[in-house]
């Protein structure tokens, strides 16, 4: 059947949360319904009983890496798609440095094909910057791609951008949006000499944070808007670490109106440099996770709008990759499967409200990059919907975690709300533990 009513739950949806009920119509949202609404099909429907659940947009997240091609031995396309439609992800933009790089355009087409045979969530693919691939860069379609991303600090793939007149000249001549990975490259070498000056080559985990630290993150966001400000561009800073670089942006304007935007990681929000010496290495990103007091500005700047977007930085290694020293152990983790859950417990422990779990999560992201009719719950949008069980307590384990890698930092963690459906276009994707294997998302794409 064509039709689906997913009945009388509770819609958190732009700003509001009531009672209703939503018609879907293949892959379209047909009807959003208020509780004393008079509800009449005259066509076979299948009813969904949401009494008691919440029915939310589904997650859109700007920043993951599902390492293929090149690096299928830590994730794929299929495998972390499927993680991020049990965890409510029903789109995902994804990160160039795989292998090969993300660099030209027929690296870009050849992701796309991949995405399109293994996907179960939307999908759209970064264009990647580098010294010299500027021409490439100017081929991009801004309708059909997220943006182009500026490693402006090295991370995984080798992929720093260090060149100022190329840094230029991308900010000046690139009309899409621009995300950037800010880290300050020579900060960080500084740092790093001076602790090994001091301490060797082997030091632990607790000096990450004060070698990828504060300074190096200000100064690199701070360039980044520099540059985005005398060219007039669409900058968008990734995962956001510390509460200095809070001062770069603005609540003042409206995001549609915003040039200048930003993006936090769940994780960020949730740990804190206190939490190293219980998860070690499984909690090692960059940036790095800093002091409790920066994971408190990070918090008021979500709820004051100075950020924009929350996404996972989902990076996933094998656990092997993540053993050793701090100059040792990979950086990065896994998390689409549970970064709606963890913000969903945030809400519970009022830390947040639930709009404004679903305003940065789901709305935001969808205003920022334009995404054409999806991140609401409105007539004639996708159906790209979540239901989630708020009374449905659960564990994390290795037993149900979905990642190829097979290990989750929120291992042990109890959260209090359960992904119970995820719709991607009207499909049953993710159905009380079991992936509809037949399903596949759809390109992204983008109002210019």
């Amino acid at each position: 059947m064509s039709l689906q009513l997913i009945r009388n739950a509770t819609i958190i949806n732009e700003g509001r949360s009531f009672i209703g009920s939503v018609l879907v119509d293949n892959e379209i949202i047909k009807t959003v319904f208020e509780a004393n609404d008079a509800i009449q099909i005259d066509e076979p429907f299948v009813e969904i009983d949401g009494t008691g659940k919440l029915l939310i947009p589904g997650v859109i997240d700007d920043q993951v890496h599902f390492r293929e091609p090149g690096l299928t031995h830590k994730g794929n396309i299929y495998s972390e798609s499927r993680a991020a439609v049990a965890g409510g992800v029903t789109s995902f933009m994804e990160m160039p440095n795989t292998m090969p790089l993300t660099t030209t355009i027929e690296a870009l087409d050849n992701k796309y094909l991949l995405g399109a045979q293994k996907s179960f969530a939307n999908y759209s693919f970064y264009m990647g910057a580098t010294n010299n691939n500027l021409d490439e860069l100017r081929k991009v379609d801004p309708s059909t791609v997220c943006g182009v991303k500026i490693f402006m600090g090295s991370s995984t793939g080798n992929m720093l951008v260090d060149n100022t007149e190329t840094l230029s000249a991308i900010f000046r001549e690139i009309p899409m949006l621009i995300a950037t990975h800010c880290e300050d490259e020579a900060t960080i070498q500084q740092n790093k000499a001076h602790y090994k000056s001091l301490y060797g080559d082997d030091l632990p985990l607790k000096f990450h944070p004060l070698i990828r630290d504060v300074e190096a993150c200000y100064r690199s966001s701070s360039f980044a808007v520099e540059l985005a400000t005398k060219f007039n561009a669409r900058l968008h800073v990734l995962h956001i670490s510390t509460e200095k670089e809070m001062s770069l942006f603005d609540n003042k304007k409206a995001l549609k109106d915003k040039n200048i935007t930003n993006e936090v990681c769940v994780h960020h929000l949730w740990f804190s440099d206190a939490d190293y010496e219980k998860y070690g290495n499984r909690i090692k990103w960059n940036p790095a996770i800093k002091a409790e007091s920066d994971r408190r500005a990070l918090v008021e700047a979500v709820i004051s709008d100075k950020i924009d977007v929350i996404a996972t930085d989902h990076a996933p290694h094998l656990l092997r990759e993540k053993e050793g020293s701090c100059f040792k152990a990979a950086s990065g983790g896994p998390l689409v499967q549970h970064s709606l859950v963890t913000m969903l417990q945030m809400a519970k422990n009022s830390v947040f409200t639930l709009e404004k779990v679903v305003e940065k999560m789901c709305h935001a992201p969808a205003e920022l990059y334009r995404v054409q009719k999806r991140g609401y719950i409105r007539p004639g949008y996708f159906a790209d919907l979540v239901l989630v069980d708020p009374k449905k307590s659960w564990t994390v384990t290795t037993d149900n975690i979905l990642y190829f890698c097979g290990w989750s930092p929120f291992e042990g963690t109890t959260f209090d709300n359960s992904v119970e459906i995820t719709w991607v276009n009207g499909n049953r994707v993710y159905e009380n533990g079991e992936i509809n294997e037949s399903v596949r998302g759809q390109r992204l794409l983008f109002s210019i």
